[in-house]
């Protein structure tokens, strides 16, 4: 992408996008995921902005924010930036700045620009072909204009095994004190369940912080459903965005995931990031003939840095 311009105009759409320093991935898993989302919504609501739309890729952040100023703005973006680095370097065993220095910042003034931005935000799952429909990706948070559990079976408490009611008891308690989930919780409230309650308990933690205004969203459309058809129809562009992408998929990232897990060598996929630069180069080196990963893929995937 394009260093940072940092153009804002208040009241308006901001299309705001982040990169890592290094072009390095930034999720690696659904705790990652929902690490940052609970960090970012908790920190929105404390903060005079509004938030319409969210996308978070593997590797960068794309978000719509509305803001009454540019000083308010940024004081947003570093204030989540900030203390989420903190929580991203421990958890992957690294050092200095998670974002570049600068955030992107592109208003979006009048209708038409808004509706293409919305579909490029919602399609940018589907350009890197990680899902075929734009609803079908969790992290650009479409479907959950809809349901409040797009990806799962109704989230009944009564009916559920006591893991999960121990752990929806939490998360709401933790959620109304104004406290995001930190990824150790994640870890040990994940643990216990089965394959279909840790997609009911995803989606109850999206669904319960959520700060994102749909209904915004959907106004420029009209209808939820007349959205989609317009996703479904355009990819939708940023000729003021230069997104430049690494690789044909990003599907490439979760199939090295799955081959490193079947090692047995890792018990955290992060714990890969913690091996030496010389073991890491080790592991580029055993990858790249397994996937149909680029080499440049497989190197931000392992934090390293090629000459």
């Amino acid at each position: 992408m394009k260093s940072d311009t940092r153009k804002v105009v208040p009241n308006i759409i901001n299309h705001c996008y982040q990169n890592t320093p290094d072009g390095f991935l930034l999720f690696y898993n659904v705790s990652d995921f929902l690490v940052f989302f609970t960090l970012y919504c908790v920190v929105a609501r404390r903060h005079p902005v509004r938030v319409v739309k969210l996308c978070l890729m593997p590797d960068h952040i794309h978000e719509s924010v509305i803001a009454s100023s540019k000083r308010e703005l940024s004081a947003f973006v570093k204030d989540y930036s900030s203390r989420y680095s903190l929580v991203h370097n421990r958890i992957c065993h690294s050092t200095g700045p998670v974002f570049r220095k600068h955030y992107g910042s592109v208003p979006k003034i009048g209708d038409k620009k808004a509706r293409t931005h919305f579909i490029y935000l919602d399609n940018n799952a589907v350009e890197r072909k990680l899902v075929k429909k734009a609803e079908q990706y969790r992290w650009n948070f479409i479907a959950y204009a809809k349901s409040d559990h797009p990806y799962s079976e109704k989230l009944v408490i009564r009916r559920s095994r006591y893991p999960l009611q121990k752990a929806v008891r939490l998360i709401r308690r933790l959620h109304q004190t104004g406290r995001c989930l930190p990824y150790e919780l994640l870890q040990k409230l994940f643990a216990p369940l089965t394959l279909s309650e840790k997609e009911q308990l995803t989606d109850f933690i999206v669904s319960t912080y959520s700060v994102i205004d749909h209904d915004y969203c959907i106004r420029f459309f009209d209808t939820y459903e007349q959205m989609l058809i317009s996703t479904h129809a355009n990819t939708g562009s940023e000729y003021d965005l230069n997104e430049v992408n690494v690789g044909k998929t990003d599907a490439v990232y979760p199939k090295i995931t799955r081959i490193l897990m079947k090692t047995g060598r890792f018990i955290d996929i992060h714990d890969v990031l913690a091996l030496p630069t010389e073991a890491r180069m080790d592991l580029f080196i055993w990858l790249l003939p397994q996937t149909e990963a680029t080499p440049a893929q497989v190197a931000k995937y392992l934090h390293l840095r090629l000459a």
